[in-house]
Protein backbone atom coordinates (compact mmCIF):
# COMPACT_ATOMS: atom_id res chain seq x y z
CA UNK A 1 0.00 0.00 0.00
CA UNK A 2 2.82 2.52 0.90
CA UNK A 3 4.34 1.95 -2.68
CA UNK A 4 0.82 2.55 -4.17
CA UNK A 5 1.41 5.96 -2.69
CA UNK A 6 4.60 6.79 -3.53
CA UNK A 7 3.50 5.74 -7.57
CA UNK A 8 0.07 7.74 -7.33
CA UNK A 9 2.01 10.60 -5.88
CA UNK A 10 4.72 10.65 -8.29
CA UNK A 11 1.80 10.45 -11.14
CA UNK A 12 0.12 13.30 -9.74
CA UNK A 13 3.21 15.49 -9.81
CA UNK A 14 4.68 14.13 -13.01
CA UNK A 15 0.81 15.46 -14.56
CA UNK A 16 1.38 19.15 -13.03
CA UNK A 17 2.78 21.55 -15.29
CA UNK A 18 6.36 22.54 -14.12
CA UNK A 19 5.83 26.26 -15.01
CA UNK A 20 3.04 26.03 -12.08
CA UNK A 21 5.56 25.09 -9.64
CA UNK A 22 4.41 21.75 -8.52
CA UNK A 23 1.29 19.68 -7.48
CA UNK A 24 -0.53 21.53 -4.52
CA UNK A 25 0.29 20.11 -1.03
CA UNK A 26 -3.10 20.12 -0.09
CA UNK A 27 -3.91 18.17 -3.11
CA UNK A 28 -1.18 15.39 -2.41
CA UNK A 29 -1.91 15.46 1.04
CA UNK A 30 -5.82 15.18 0.39
CA UNK A 31 -5.34 11.90 -1.95
CA UNK A 32 -3.17 10.50 0.49
CA UNK A 33 -5.26 10.57 3.08
CA UNK A 34 -8.49 9.22 0.46
CA UNK A 35 -6.10 6.41 0.09
CA UNK A 36 -5.36 5.67 3.53
CA UNK A 37 -8.71 5.82 3.92
CA UNK A 38 -9.94 3.44 1.27
CA UNK A 39 -6.96 0.95 2.81
CA UNK A 40 -9.14 1.02 6.10
CA UNK A 41 -11.87 0.39 4.75
CA UNK A 42 -10.83 -2.96 2.60
CA UNK A 43 -8.98 -4.06 6.52
CA UNK A 44 -12.96 -3.73 7.86
CA UNK A 45 -14.48 -5.25 4.67
CA UNK A 46 -11.65 -8.19 4.93
CA UNK A 47 -12.21 -8.76 8.62
CA UNK A 48 -16.02 -9.03 8.44
CA UNK A 49 -16.11 -11.48 5.45
CA UNK A 50 -13.55 -13.72 7.23
CA UNK A 51 -15.81 -13.32 10.61
CA UNK A 52 -18.62 -14.56 7.98
CA UNK A 53 -16.90 -17.32 6.46
CA UNK A 54 -16.27 -18.37 9.98
CA UNK A 55 -19.63 -18.42 10.92
CA UNK A 56 -21.14 -20.13 8.10
CA UNK A 57 -18.45 -22.70 7.86
CA UNK A 58 -17.92 -26.26 9.52
CA UNK A 59 -20.60 -29.00 10.12
CA UNK A 60 -23.31 -28.34 12.30
CA UNK A 61 -23.14 -31.91 14.07
CA UNK A 62 -24.20 -31.94 17.91
CA UNK A 63 -21.25 -33.50 20.05
CA UNK A 64 -21.80 -36.17 22.92
CA UNK A 65 -23.02 -35.18 25.79
CA UNK A 66 -25.11 -32.18 24.53
CA UNK A 67 -28.71 -32.44 24.20
CA UNK A 68 -29.03 -29.80 21.41
CA UNK A 69 -27.58 -26.88 19.36
CA UNK A 70 -26.36 -24.14 22.39
CA UNK A 71 -26.77 -26.85 25.12
CA UNK A 72 -23.63 -27.33 26.81
CA UNK A 73 -21.65 -30.77 27.43
CA UNK A 74 -22.39 -32.98 30.61
CA UNK A 75 -19.28 -34.20 31.24
CA UNK A 76 -20.17 -36.94 33.58
CA UNK A 77 -23.08 -38.35 31.56
CA UNK A 78 -21.77 -42.00 32.10
CA UNK A 79 -21.83 -41.28 36.27
CA UNK A 80 -25.05 -42.19 38.38
CA UNK A 81 -26.14 -38.86 40.05
CA UNK A 82 -26.98 -38.65 43.66
CA UNK A 83 -30.48 -38.52 44.25
CA UNK A 84 -31.50 -34.76 43.88
CA UNK A 85 -28.10 -33.30 42.83
CA UNK A 86 -28.15 -30.36 41.48
CA UNK A 87 -26.89 -29.08 38.07
CA UNK A 88 -23.27 -27.20 38.16
CA UNK A 89 -22.82 -24.74 34.85
CA UNK A 90 -19.50 -24.09 34.21
CA UNK A 91 -19.03 -21.04 31.44
CA UNK A 92 -15.69 -20.87 29.92
CA UNK A 93 -13.24 -19.74 27.04
CA UNK A 94 -10.16 -21.83 26.92
CA UNK A 95 -8.14 -18.28 26.23
CA UNK A 96 -9.55 -16.78 29.41
CA UNK A 97 -6.62 -16.46 32.00
CA UNK A 98 -9.01 -16.21 34.70
CA UNK A 99 -10.77 -19.48 33.66
CA UNK A 100 -7.42 -21.20 33.86
CA UNK A 101 -6.90 -19.71 37.21
CA UNK A 102 -9.93 -21.48 38.22
CA UNK A 103 -9.40 -24.41 37.22
CA UNK A 104 -6.22 -24.56 39.01
CA UNK A 105 -7.88 -23.59 42.31
CA UNK A 106 -11.07 -25.33 41.97
CA UNK A 107 -10.78 -27.62 39.15
CA UNK A 108 -10.36 -31.23 40.95
CA UNK A 109 -12.82 -30.38 43.78
CA UNK A 110 -15.47 -29.97 40.38
CA UNK A 111 -14.31 -33.01 38.59
CA UNK A 112 -14.67 -34.62 41.97
CA UNK A 113 -18.03 -33.69 42.36
CA UNK A 114 -18.54 -34.88 39.20
CA UNK A 115 -16.85 -38.11 38.98
CA UNK A 116 -19.04 -38.80 42.46
CA UNK A 117 -22.39 -37.55 40.71
CA UNK A 118 -22.71 -34.92 43.18
CA UNK A 119 -23.64 -32.93 40.54
CA UNK A 120 -24.37 -33.11 36.94
CA UNK A 121 -21.48 -31.29 35.39
CA UNK A 122 -22.32 -29.40 32.14
CA UNK A 123 -19.60 -27.56 30.48
CA UNK A 124 -20.53 -24.18 28.19
CA UNK A 125 -17.26 -23.81 26.24
CA UNK A 126 -17.36 -20.32 24.92
CA UNK A 127 -15.56 -18.34 21.97
CA UNK A 128 -16.02 -14.61 22.25
CA UNK A 129 -12.21 -13.92 23.22
CA UNK A 130 -11.06 -14.27 19.70
CA UNK A 131 -12.73 -11.08 18.92
CA UNK A 132 -10.77 -9.58 21.43
CA UNK A 133 -7.50 -11.42 20.96
CA UNK A 134 -7.96 -11.35 17.26
CA UNK A 135 -6.98 -14.94 16.60
CA UNK A 136 -9.22 -18.01 16.29
CA UNK A 137 -7.78 -19.88 19.21
CA UNK A 138 -10.84 -20.13 20.78
CA UNK A 139 -13.38 -21.22 18.69
CA UNK A 140 -10.34 -24.12 17.48
CA UNK A 141 -10.08 -24.88 20.47
CA UNK A 142 -13.27 -25.22 21.64
CA UNK A 143 -14.16 -27.41 18.34
CA UNK A 144 -11.54 -29.91 19.02
CA UNK A 145 -13.16 -30.40 22.79
CA UNK A 146 -16.43 -31.02 20.93
CA UNK A 147 -14.69 -33.97 18.68
CA UNK A 148 -12.99 -35.22 22.34
CA UNK A 149 -16.78 -35.61 23.55
CA UNK A 150 -17.85 -37.49 20.37
CA UNK A 151 -14.57 -39.83 21.75
CA UNK A 152 -15.49 -39.89 25.16
CA UNK A 153 -12.62 -37.68 26.36
CA UNK A 154 -14.24 -34.27 26.87
CA UNK A 155 -13.13 -33.94 30.71
CA UNK A 156 -9.61 -35.22 29.89
CA UNK A 157 -9.05 -32.95 26.94
CA UNK A 158 -10.45 -30.02 28.66
CA UNK A 159 -8.39 -30.11 31.58
CA UNK A 160 -5.26 -30.83 29.15
CA UNK A 161 -6.06 -27.12 27.28
CA UNK A 162 -6.22 -25.21 30.41
CA UNK A 163 -2.85 -27.05 31.55
CA UNK A 164 -1.26 -25.84 28.57
CA UNK A 165 -2.56 -22.62 28.61
CA UNK A 166 -0.19 -20.12 27.51
CA UNK A 167 1.09 -17.70 30.02
CA UNK A 168 0.44 -14.70 27.72
CA UNK A 169 -3.04 -13.78 26.97
CA UNK A 170 -3.36 -13.94 22.82
CA UNK A 171 -0.76 -16.41 22.09
CA UNK A 172 -3.13 -18.91 21.57
CA UNK A 173 -3.00 -22.47 20.48
CA UNK A 174 -1.34 -24.11 17.63
CA UNK A 175 -3.31 -26.60 15.73
CA UNK A 176 -0.22 -28.93 16.78
CA UNK A 177 -1.01 -28.14 20.32
CA UNK A 178 -4.25 -28.98 19.80
CA UNK A 179 -3.66 -32.37 18.83
CA UNK A 180 -0.93 -32.59 21.48
CA UNK A 181 -3.69 -32.42 24.07
CA UNK A 182 -5.88 -35.36 22.55
CA UNK A 183 -2.80 -37.38 22.98
CA UNK A 184 -2.64 -36.46 26.65
CA UNK A 185 -6.74 -37.01 27.07
CA UNK A 186 -5.68 -40.57 26.07
CA UNK A 187 -6.27 -40.93 22.68
CA UNK A 188 -4.58 -42.78 20.02
CA UNK A 189 -4.69 -45.00 17.13
CA UNK A 190 -8.30 -44.93 14.93
CA UNK A 191 -9.22 -42.89 17.89
CA UNK A 192 -7.02 -40.05 17.14
CA UNK A 193 -7.53 -40.30 13.68
CA UNK A 194 -11.23 -40.19 14.78
CA UNK A 195 -10.80 -36.79 16.29
CA UNK A 196 -8.19 -35.61 13.51
CA UNK A 197 -10.75 -35.85 11.11
CA UNK A 198 -13.36 -34.53 13.35
CA UNK A 199 -11.14 -31.62 14.38
CA UNK A 200 -9.94 -30.81 10.73
CA UNK A 201 -13.47 -30.67 9.28
CA UNK A 202 -15.25 -28.22 12.31
CA UNK A 203 -17.92 -31.01 12.58
CA UNK A 204 -19.20 -29.21 15.38
CA UNK A 205 -18.27 -25.69 14.21
CA UNK A 206 -21.80 -24.50 13.81
CA UNK A 207 -22.61 -25.71 17.40
CA UNK A 208 -19.52 -24.06 19.06
CA UNK A 209 -20.97 -20.65 17.46
CA UNK A 210 -24.35 -21.76 18.90
CA UNK A 211 -22.81 -22.46 22.55
CA UNK A 212 -21.65 -18.71 22.36
CA UNK A 213 -24.95 -17.27 21.17
CA UNK A 214 -26.75 -19.20 24.09
CA UNK A 215 -24.51 -18.16 26.90
CA UNK A 216 -25.43 -14.36 25.89
CA UNK A 217 -29.26 -15.65 26.60
CA UNK A 218 -28.52 -17.43 29.65
CA UNK A 219 -27.31 -13.99 30.82
CA UNK A 220 -23.11 -14.96 31.22
CA UNK A 221 -21.71 -11.63 30.57
CA UNK A 222 -18.18 -12.84 31.66
CA UNK A 223 -15.94 -15.76 31.81
CA UNK A 224 -15.75 -17.92 34.49
CA UNK A 225 -19.65 -18.08 35.61
CA UNK A 226 -20.67 -20.74 37.57
CA UNK A 227 -23.95 -21.57 37.43
CA UNK A 228 -25.83 -23.96 40.39
CA UNK A 229 -29.14 -25.02 39.61
CA UNK A 230 -29.56 -21.76 37.53
CA UNK A 231 -28.57 -19.17 40.36
CA UNK A 232 -24.89 -17.48 39.48
CA UNK A 233 -22.42 -18.32 42.30
CA UNK A 234 -19.80 -15.40 43.41
CA UNK A 235 -16.44 -16.91 41.39
CA UNK A 236 -14.29 -14.47 43.47
CA UNK A 237 -15.43 -15.24 46.98
CA UNK A 238 -15.78 -19.30 45.86
CA UNK A 239 -13.28 -21.86 47.66
CA UNK A 240 -13.22 -26.12 47.40
CA UNK A 241 -15.42 -25.64 51.21
CA UNK A 242 -17.52 -23.32 49.89
CA UNK A 243 -18.85 -24.96 46.46
CA UNK A 244 -18.79 -28.03 48.42
CA UNK A 245 -20.87 -26.75 50.85
CA UNK A 246 -23.56 -24.86 48.58
CA UNK A 247 -23.76 -28.04 46.41
CA UNK A 248 -24.83 -29.81 49.76
CA UNK A 249 -27.64 -27.24 50.55
CA UNK A 250 -28.73 -27.40 46.84
CA UNK A 251 -29.41 -31.14 47.06
CA UNK A 252 -32.58 -32.01 47.23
Amino acid sequence: MAKDRTTRAAKIQAATPRGRGGPSRIVVATVVAVLAIVAVVAVVLISSASKEKQATSGGSAVPTGAAAMGAGIVANSGVTLASGAPTLDIYEDFQCPYCGILEKSMGSTIRELGSKGQVKLVYHVLSFLDANLRNDSSVRSANAAACAADAGVFQAYHDAVFAGQPAREGAGYTDAQLVSFARQAGLSGNRLTTWQKCYSDRAHNQYVISVQDQSGRDGVTGTPTLKLNGSTLDVASLSPQSLTSAVKAATK
